[in-house]
């Protein structure tokens, strides 16, 4: 993390570095104003199609079975509720295919506490991914699935995990960044990454809201507290030294790894005073994670997580249904327009890194 060292210590980035970096986001701030209207956007880049279109890796999905489930325990109001309380295929695949995106990993994030109770957590579960399981089975093209892992359980989680990625075939597994303030590095969570390591799983992990959180009026929670929710489990799964001691497992970030990238430095100089991980386990870690466009991307924000992460560690994701279509084609275009990223790049996030980590999707995409 070259971007991140000490100036004075004569190894930080370069004065042309630093010009280009602010010259990227200067060039991408223009491209949002002109290219981009208030009604229409600038043509995706990405060809639809099972062999060409983008793989979204942050794509909600709740069929019926799970809605019905939802609203007679209390999770969703029988009418209106959340966007993605009210997901419908029909508008899933017609917003896909407006946007170039051939396939979506479908998760069913949901608080862990709503899953407190050890038999809802059984029932519940089971029916999540079996929804989900079943999605795929009627339209495997379309869709891969994370399996949901309820985190207050972790015997269930495990129970689970292994169905779903061996019976189920499940893509990877749903992990809520926290639960009721337990983040993920707590010890509590070791059996359940040590049996995930083991079958080298892939881990996407979304945020769950603040346990301690205190609203600020008129700013929704997603906007800022979602954004510390992953990046306090990162950090979470850093120091724990998680990552360290089990290496085969893949960690996806959910909304471009929160602050983490941007608070790289902070993070390297809190941990050479002794008040934080080290600096080379920072580094390790944020060189490891994988990263989601679903913040959504910004020219802001690529320059700096390209120089943490590189191209190779980002996904493209949408956060559909929760996102309404206007705005999936709107961040969609302004992704393709980024300056920051060139064709190859574009390439890898778009698709190309969703095929290494993802190889059972991408042996179905092959198929097709």
């Amino acid at each position: 993390m070259h971007a991140e060292r000490d100036d004075d210590a004569g190894t930080g980035p370069s004065r042309r570095h630093v010009m280009r970096t602010a010259a990227l986001a200067t060039a991408a701030a223009t491209v949002s104003a002109t290219a981009v209207s208030t009604t229409g956007v600038a043509p995706a880049r990405a060809a639809g199609g099972p062999r060409t279109g983008r793989i979204d890796t942050h794509h909600h999905a709740l069929p019926p079975a799970m809605r019905r489930w939802a609203v007679e325990h209390g999770l969703l109001p029988p009418e209106g509720g959340p966007r993605w309380g009210n997901w419908d295929l029909g508008r899933t695949l017609d917003t896909m295919d407006a946007n170039g995106i051939a396939a979506g990993v479908a998760s069913s994030p949901a608080p862990s506490e709503a899953f407190r109770d050890r038999n809802l957590a059984l029932s519940g579960t089971r029916l999540f991914n079996e929804s989900l399981a079943e999605l795929v089975k009627d339209h495997p093209t379309r869709f891969g699935f994370f399996a949901y892992l309820p985190l207050l359980h972790v015997d269930v989680a495990i129970q689970e995990a292994a169905y779903a990625l061996d019976e189920l075939g499940a893509d990877g597994v749903l992990m809520m960044a926290n639960a009721e303030g337990r983040y993920l590095g707590d010890p509590a969570f070791e059996p359940l990454f040590a049996e995930l390591d083991r079958r080298s799983a892939v881990v996407f992990t979304h945020p769950a809201g603040l346990a301690d959180a205190r609203p600020v009026p008129g700013v929704d929670e997603w906007i800022a507290d979602y954004m510390l929710d992953t990046t306090r489990t990162a950090l979470s799964l850093i120091t724990a030294g998680t990552l360290d001691r089990h290496r085969r497992i893949s960690v996806i970030l959910s909304h471009a790894g929160g602050f983490l990238p941007y608070a790289g430095g902070r993070v390297e100089h809190a941990g050479r005073q002794g008040e934080g991980p080290s600096p080379e386990a920072f580094r390790r870690a944020v060189r490891r994670f994988y990263y989601d466009t679903a913040m959504p991307a910004s020219p802001y924000a690529t320059p700096s997580l390209l120089a943490a992460a590189g191209s190779g560690r980002l996904l493209f994701g949408t956060d559909w249904p929760q996102v309404a279509a206007p705005e999936v084609r709107r961040t969609t275009a302004l992704l393709d327009c980024d300056p920051s990223l060139d064709a190859r790049a574009h390439a890898a996030v778009n698709r190309g890194n969703a095929l290494r980590l993802l190889p059972t999707l991408a042996k179905r995409l092959r198929r097709a």
